[in-house]
């Protein structure tokens, strides 16, 4: 699951249930053993409660999808390079596909790392190459010391990864908070487009501040700074706690219908939605948090107008973290687009639908070579 500011909230909210349910779970099983609560019906209750909270996954997880042809799993490149940087973060980058093919720089969204791009780096890596790279903090990419987790400080580090891409100019793709670094990116190192890079890809992601292109975006931007804001900022002190309810969630099966609401369309499979699951159970909540906020201060509108490389925009047709209208957007300011959209599909449609996605990125990539 991608956390976007507007999903937070809903991702808390479950969290909190979760906690209520084993809790509820425990004191009726206390009081039936003290016998405050006396007859079966309690320690039944009690007990599905109890069992529920951790492995309430297994039950309901069969329940929403059927399992996929190729489902996807964790997938580590052998051919890795480790970038330490000013800051003290360290980038896990790696290498798929044959070293002379057209290099393109895959940057995820904000919850999961790199391994999010399962299918696209079995489908493309037999012609491109393939460099995928973990953001701070996330994945196998140590987190910044000074905890910076700002879209500038993570666009310089993609133009820290564009220099050890190989002598030929890169197609850039970024999905979600991906795609925003991509457009930060384009205004810190304007000179590079066009020399080192012949081409962006924005997939589901935005041109400013998320909470504008989310939907329900009016009362989303009432929320930000009276609940959306001091929630983020009590998760980064309280971190650990939020963990612990956030596996709790995974454990019982409850992350699964957030990953649902805010991803997918119905059409996943079963491994699909529990990778995504688990992915987004893998991120701390105080890096999420941090993440999250800078995420608030993001507006690149203006960056758009000189963009003077191609650029494909692609969006899952029924993506409610960005809405499509963001895309629209895009597509009418940038110079030289195209925009492609993705049926049916929401914000993880490169999963979802990840042929179409595959072959929409290949045919773009080999038309800017």
């Amino acid at each position: 699951m991608i956390f976007m500011p507007h999903n937070f909230l809903l991702v808390w909210l479950f969290q909190l249930l979760s906690v209520g349910v084993l809790g509820g779970g425990i004191y009726i099983l206390y009081e039936w053993y003290e016998r405050e609560l006396v007859g079966t019906p309690y320690l039944v209750a009690g007990l599905v409660m109890f069992l529920w909270s951790f492995g309430g996954r297994f039950i309901s997880l069969p329940l929403l999808r059927r399992p996929g042809a190729e489902e996807p799993k964790f997938m580590r490149s052998k051919t890795v390079q480790r970038l330490p940087r000013p800051d003290g973060s360290v980038l896990q980058v790696e290498f798929f596909g044959p070293e002379d093919g057209q290099p393109i720089i895959l940057s995820h969204g904000w919850g999961p790392n790199s391994t999010v791009w399962y299918y696209a780096k079995r489908q493309l890596s037999d012609r491109f190459r393939v460099i995928v790279w973990d953001l701070p903090g996330l994945g196998k990419s140590a987190k910044p010391k000074n905890n910076d987790h700002s879209i500038e400080k993570y666009a310089r580090d993609l133009e820290a990864v564009v220099a050890i891409a190989g002598n030929k100019p890169v197609i850039l793709l970024g999905h979600s908070m991906g795609g925003m670094i991509n457009l930060t990116f384009c205004r810190l190192f304007p000179e590079q487009l066009g020399s080192r890079v012949a081409g962006l890809i924005l997939v589901d992601t935005t041109y400013t501040n998320p909470v504008k292109t989310c939907i329900f975006s009016n009362l989303v931007r009432k929320l930000q700074k009276p609940l959306l804001e001091p929630v983020l900022y009590l998760t980064i002190v309280l971190w650990p706690i939020f963990w612990l309810m956030t596996w709790l969630s995974y454990l019982n099966g409850s992350l699964y219908i957030t990953v649902e609401l805010s991803g997918f369309t119905g059409t996943e499979t079963r491994g699909q939605l529990s990778f995504a699951g688990l992915l987004s159970a893998l991120g701390s909540p105080g890096v999420l948090a941090r993440g999250t906020l800078a995420m608030f201060n993001f507006d690149e509108t203006d960056t758009l107008v000189t963009i003077n490389v191609p650029v494909l925009v692609v969006c899952g047709g029924s993506d409610i973290a960005t809405k499509p209208v963001a895309s629209d957007r895009m597509k009418a300011e940038l110079p030289y687009s195209e925009r492609v959209t993705l049926k049916p599909g929401g914000h993880m449609a490169l999963m979802e639908q990840n042929q179409q996605f595959s072959e929409v990125v290949r045919s773009f990539s080999a038309s800017c070579l």
